[in-house]
Formats: C-alpha cells, structure tokens, sequence
C-alpha cells in the first residue's frame, strides 16, 4: 500500500490558511520531487484560490462540504486523481475525528498547521474552546496572523500551552513581518527539590510533564494529594493514585492515575482521597501493559478533598 502523506492546515474563516497555501504552492522548492498533489477544500472563505499561479503542475483541486466527507467519497476522489501527497484546508468548525474516520486507507498525517485571527482569537477560545483545542492538539506550528502590539504573546502563548506544548508558535504583523514565540515555560514546581511538591492546582502540569518526560523523574520523590481507585485485580498493597483532569472542556473530563505501590495497612478504597510521597521508578507494571511511572510510597495517608478536585491547566 502507497503511504499518501497529509499535509493538514486548519483554522476558522479569514485565519490565512488558503492564503499560506496559496503562497506554498507558488513556491517551486515545494514542488521539488514533481507529486501529484490533491489540493482538498473542506470550506469556501471570501480568498480564493488563483491555480494559474501555481508553480506545482501536476495538481487536482477537489472541494467537498462536511456531509460529504465520508470514507467512500475520499477513496473515490482517490481513485479519480491518484495523489501523491494531499494538502487539506480544513474547516474550523469541523472537529477532527470527521477526516480522521473518511481518511483512506495509507494517508499518514505528515504535518499540522494551526492559523488563528488574532483579533478574533480570545472570543473563539472562550465561546468555542472544544473547537479551539481540536484544532490545537495535533498541530505543530500554530501561527497567530494579524498580530499587533496591543496583543499579549504571554497570553496567547499560556491559551496553546495549556493544550500542548508540542507546537511552535508564530506571531506574524500585519505588513509581513514574523517572530517566533521563544518564552520559556518554567515548571510550577522545583523538579531539583529533595521532595518534589506537587500543589493541587499544579497535578495536570505535573501529571503531563511526566508522561511527556518521564526520565527525568526517575528516582525524584514527590508529594501530592490523589483519589484512589482500586481494583481487585491488583496485588495487595497496588493501588492507582491521580486526579480527575479537564483538558479542554466539562466533556473530556478524564481520570489520570499513577499505579502506587505501598506498604500502608489502612483499608483504602476507591475514591478515597489520600497525600502520599513516594519515589517515581520506572518500570514495567500491567495496568500500563508497558514501562510507566510507578509510585513506590514512603508515606500514604487520608487526606480531605483539594478545593477544587478537578484539576485543569488553568
């Protein structure tokens, strides 16, 4: 099977997509290896597209409403045009998992794109977040268009990292002009502490970070309040440890745990909610059916509930 590398661009109307894309396919160098390239329109915006400045030859350009992206009617405009690579402008009020279950069989994701309106930025983040962090979550540039001084990258830059802290992040002004976000996100907590303190505002920081990074919290001893869950499937003396987390919104609400091994003779129970400190050794543990962060607990103890038992990264 032919892997189909996909190059994603997304974002709400008038963010700059079909203008980048414009400018990408008027660039020789990006028609190097002479693909067949399958342009895919999934929205109509006031800029339209000029192929008669196209410097990619080989191209077929294909527009297709959001009841028509299906898997039949990909395959179809596959077998019409025989692609190469594929460069999809996506509509940003579509959620992602609508192209991920039409896409045929060998597209691979080959990069992700993000472009917001800065202007209009802050309003889409507070009244459409779970759109805002769908487009967001798979990107590996974000590129704020329209940027003015009035604007505040330490506000934007906290809104993307708060989703991920996998893309670069642009600031393009008006005329042109770039400038590429270099602020540094220092941890809430002090990773070099003999015991690492975990507040309860900063779990979903941590909890990240650790899955992200989990060798350098090898041998590090931590402190922070959790919610037991047990299950009689595991060891005596094996439980998990962790939080209830909102990524984005009250929807995607999720439990992350740590699997905790402990010596304590108290009868904990699922929900209960304990402070426990304990050194992160990484091993395998079949709760994770590989190697994970396994809590080995030097004290473990009932605890009252954090004032807010939600954890977010806000």
């Amino acid at each position: 099977m032919q892997e189909v590398p996909v190059y994603l661009f997304l974002g709400f109307l008038d963010a700059g997509k079909t203008r980048f894309i414009q400018e990408t396919f008027e660039d020789a160098r990006f028609d190097d290896a002479h693909e067949r390239t399958l342009l895919l329109v999934c929205e109509e915006g006031e800029e339209e597209y000029d192929p008669s400045r196209f410097a990619v030859k080989d191209f077929a350009v294909e527009t297709i409403s959001q009841e028509a992206l299906t898997l039949a009617s990909l395959t179809a405009i596959v077998k019409k045009h025989k692609p190469e690579r594929v460069v999809i402008e996506y509509n940003g009020m579509m959620m992602l998992d609508t192209l991920f279950e039409a896409m045929p069989d060998g597209w691979m994701i080959a990069q992700v794109m993000t472009f917001f309106d800065s202007g209009t930025f802050p309003s889409y983040n507070k009244n459409m977040r779970q759109l805002v962090f769908d487009k967001v979550q798979y990107a590996d540039m974000v590129v704020f268009n329209r940027f003015k001084g009035e604007y505040s990258k330490e506000e934007f830059h906290k809104i993307i990292r708060g989703i991920s802290r996998r893309p670069g992040i642009v600031y393009e002004y008006p005329g042109g002009k770039a400038e590429y976000d270099e602020i540094v996100d220092p941890l809430p907590f002090d990773l070099n502490a003999a015991i690492v303190e975990i507040e309860d505002r900063d779990y979903a920081f941590f909890y990240r970070d650790l899955l992200e990074e989990p060798q350098k919290y090898a041998g590090k001893m931590v402190r922070f309040k959790g919610l037991v869950a047990v299950d009689k499937k595991l060891k005596k003396g094996t439980i998990v440890v962790g939080r209830h987390i909102m990524t984005c919104c009250e929807a995607d609400i999720s439990y992350s745990g740590l699997v905790c091994i402990h010596a304590s003779n108290l009868p904990f129970k699922t929900r209960d909610w304990v402070k426990l400190t304990a050194r992160i050794d990484l091993q395998f543990h079949p709760v994770y059916g590989q190697e994970g962060p396994v809590l080995k607990a030097t004290a473990i103890d009932y605890a009252p509930p954090p004032d807010e038992e939600i954890a977010t990264f806000y």
